[in-house]
C-alpha cells in the first residue's frame, strides 16, 4: 500500500552522543507514536554530508543512533527503521522538488543562516537546499503527520509549500498536506550549565547534557553538578520566571515523572535542590542506565544493526518506488523508474 490516511515519518541525524534532549524531545515521543500512526523513521545520513564527514565515523554514527531508537523502544517491527541512502527515491525526488521550490521560499529559511553563519559562501550548495530533500524524504511516503520541533516547523512549512505546488502546478491530487506532530513542555532541554541555551552535543562541556550512553554514576554527577541558583524551589510555575536553570530542572523532572511542571511544584515546592537534586537523579538514573545498556549490547553486533536498517530499507522502498513511478508519469518523464 502506498497511500495511507495515518502515516508518520521523522528523521534523525547519524551524529552520534545522543543526549537526554534527544530523548525527551523527540524519541521518547517517536515511541508512543507507534501506538497511533504508520510510523517510519529514517537515520538522515544524506544530510548529514552536507557538512564534512568522516566516513568511518559516519558509519558508526549511524549504527550507534539506530542502537539509540531501538534501546529506546522503536521496534524494527512495528515501524519502518532504515538509513535514507539505503533508499534512492529520497534523492530522486529531492531533485524533482529542486525544480519546483523557489529560491525565495529557501532564502527564507533561519537555519541556513545560522548554520552557515559568516561564512555563507564556503557552505556547501547541500546545506543550502537540504529543506528541499527534507521535503522529499516526507512526501516520498505521501506521510501525513510529522512530528517536529519548534525549530523544524519553518521547514514542514516549506515542505507543504512545495507539495502545493506541485499539485497545482500539475493539476493532481498527489501530495498530502503533512500536518505537524508538535509536542508539549519537553520539546526544549536546555544545557545543565546554562539555562538559557539548548541542550547539544557540540557543547564542549560534557557536564552540559546527559548522554544516552552515560552510566549512573556519570548521570547522577551531571545532574548534581548542574548549575542552579541559592533560592529554593517556588510552589507554583510563575514562580520560576528569571531562573532559567531552575525551570530546566523542574522541566526535565516533569517530561520524565510524567507530570506538570505545577504537579513537580506542588511537591517540592519551598524545598531547595539538596532534596531536588536527588530525586531527579533516581528518576533519570531509572529511566536512562536500562537504555544505555540495550544501546551497548546492540553495538556489540553491528551486523544484527546493519542487517535491520537493510529490511527497513526493504519495506521503505516498497512504499517509495510506486510513488516515485506516479510521479515520473505526472511530471512525463518516459519509463518506470529502474531499479
Amino acid at each position: 500500500m502506498t497511500e495511507s490516511a495515518n502515516r508518520i515519518f521523522s528523521g534523525i541525524q547519524p551524529t552520534g552522543n545522543l543526549h537526554l534532549g534527544n530523548y525527551l524531545g523527540a524519541i521518547r515521543n517517536w515511541v508512543t507514536l507507534q501506538d497511533d500512526f504508520e510510523s517510519i523513521y529514517c537515520v538522515v545520513d544524506l544530510h548529514a554530508v552536507t557538512v564534512p564527514q568522516d566516513p568511518a565515523q559516519l558509519r558508526n554514527s549511524t549504527r550507534e543512533v539506530t542502537a539509540s531508537l531501538i534501546a529506546s523502544g522503536i521496534s524494527p517491527e512495528r515501524s519502518i527503521l532504515f538509513n535514507q541512502s539505503r533508499v534512492p527515491q529520497h534523492a530522486q525526488l529531492a531533485w524533482i522538488f529542486n525544480c519546483v521550490a523557489r529560491l525565495g521560499w529557501l532564502n527564507r529559511m533561519t537555519q541556513f543562516k545560522e548554520k552557515a553563519g559568516k561564512n555563507r559562501e564556503q557552505a556547501s550548495v547541500g546545506l543550502y537546499s537540504y529543506p528541499i530533500l527534507m521535503a522529499a524524504d516526507i512526501l516520498t511516503y505521501k506521510a501525513t503527520h510529522v512530528p517536529v520541533g519548534e525549530d523544524q516547523k519553518q521547514h514542514l512549512e516549506l515542505t507543504r509549500d512545495i507539495a502545493q505546488a506541485f499539485n497545482s502546478h500539475y493539476e493532481v491530487d498527489c501530495f498530502p498536506l503533512p500536518e505537524p506532530q508538535i509536542f508539549g513542555s519537553a520539546t526544549r532541554v536546555m544545557s545543565l550549565r546554562d539555562g538559557s541555551s539548548k541542550m547539544s552535543k557540540s557543547d564542549m562541556s560534557e557536564l552540559s547534557r546527559i548522554n544516552l550512553t552515560d552510566d549512573n554514576d556519570t548521570i547522577a554527577a551531571k545532574i548534581r553538578k548542574a548549575k542552579t541558583d541559592a533560592d529554593a524551589l517556588p510552589s507554583e510555575a510563575a514562580g520560576l520566571a528569571g531562573r532559567p536553570e531552575a525551570e530546566n530542572l523542574v522541566g526535565i523532572y516533569a517530561a520524565m515523572a510524567n507530570m506538570t511542571v505545577d504537579d513537580v511544584l506542588r511537591e517540592f515546592g519551598g524545598r531547595g535542590f539538596g532534596d531536588f537534586k536527588p530525586a531527579l537523579a533516581a528518576l533519570a538514573v531509572d529511566q536512562l542506565a536500562p537504555i544505555g545498556a540495550r544501546m551497548r549490547e546492540l553495538l556489540e553486533n553491528p551486523d544484527e544493526l546493519d542487517a535491520i536498517l537493510d529490511d527497513g530499507a526493504v519495506r521503505a522502498e516498497a512504499i517509495a518506488r510506486p510513488i516515485l513511478a506516479d510521479v515520473h508519469e505526472i511530471v512525463g518523464f518516459l519509463g518506470m523508474p529502474v531499479k
